[in-house]
């Protein structure tokens, strides 16, 4: 399929105001809004707490979650050039990106941190990208870090023969993806007094909080340890919106670790509320946010009476 054939992955009568998209070619078209399920945790009821999960994993069977979110703008405005990509080695992000690509027959880059990894078989998550057709281009570590200054930028596009692509950012968090996250708001607009979501690069708790009506707050759970999510998110917010928007903060400590990093204490935690509830729990982002919601109700962090709502961005890979 040639550029000029592909088809538009928002659709001509589509209106991506503030609450995102609303009309999408059969290829990618979303369950939204995305469902939203009550559960009985008695770790929440004792404390006159309600618990939802906002199932945003059920939007698309491969462009789960907040990756939906992110991307579907973010194709629109490529409007079939090829798409290049930012990740590391288990990006989900990729592979969202390596799936659309491959349901639009759009072609896609990823840069994947990680110049050593040229030479070594690849991880189940970059085969699966390469399957969906995504070309892969592995960069020193040194020059990773430097992607976002424009020369870099420009040398890394010259090196994957992909100078007129479409640029998306690692994590997929720009301006368009911040607006498209506003959706997410709206849809729990009156349903919860306290809305959380797993942060890795800031854009989906961005477009939460601008969402959200006023008297609902956003709490994002940082998976990368640093604590240097927030100026990211008011920058994301600023680019977007002219400023901050909405009520939102940030908790760092249930990153376990870092990105990709995982314990036996959250392994368990998972495996125990999947037997509790029947939720796939993935591990990366999602395990953590639940965790920290159970932590912080053990706390007294939530005022009797609060509705929580947690926005399930994924589900474990593979699936």
């Amino acid at each position: 399929m040639t550029s000029s054939a592909v088809p538009d992955p928002i659709g001509p009568t589509a209106s991506p105001g503030p609450t995102g998209p609303t009309a999408l070619s059969p290829s990618l078209s979303p369950v939204l809004p995305s469902p939203l399920q009550e559960l009985s945790d008695e770790r929440f009821g004792r404390r006159g707490l309600r618990l939802l999960l906002k199932r945003d994993d059920l939007i698309h069977p491969e462009l789960t979650g907040n990756k939906w979110r992110k991307l579907a703008p973010n194709l629109r405005a490529a409007a079939g050039r090829t798409i290049v990509t930012f990740g590391g080695a288990w990006s989900n992000h990729l592979r969202a990106t390596a799936a659309a690509g491959r349901l639009l027959g759009v072609p896609t880059v990823g840069v994947v941190r990680g110049q050593e990894l040229a030479d070594r078989p690849l991880n189940d998550s970059l085969a699966r990208c390469a399957a969906d057709g995504m070309r892969l281009h592995f960069v020193e570590r040194s020059t990773y870090r430097s992607k976002t200054e424009p020369e870099t930028l420009a040398a890394v596009l010259r090196a994957a023969g992909a100078e007129d692509a479409h640029v998306v950012p690692e994590g997929g968090s720009n301006t368009l993806a911040v607006r498209g996250c506003t959706a997410l708001g709206a849809e729990l607009a009156g349903r919860a007094g306290v809305v959380g979501v797993a942060c890795g690069t800031g854009g989906t708790l961005a477009g939460l909080a601008a969402g959200l009506p006023g008297g609902c707050r956003a709490l994002g759970i940082p998976v990368l340890k640093g604590g240097f999510l927030a100026a990211e998110v008011l920058g994301l917010q600023e680019r977007a919106f002219g400023g901050r928007r909405g009520t939102w903060s940030l908790d760092d400590r249930f990153h376990f670790g870092g990105y990709a990093r995982t314990t036996p204490e959250l392994d368990a935690f998972a495996e125990d509320f999947t037997g509790r509830h029947g939720v796939p729990v993935e591990r990366l982002y999602v395990a953590k946010l639940l965790y920290a919601l159970v932590a912080l109700a053990e706390e007294g962090a939530f005022a009797r009476g609060t509705t929580v709502a947690a926005v399930v961005t994924g589900r474990p890979f593979p699936p």
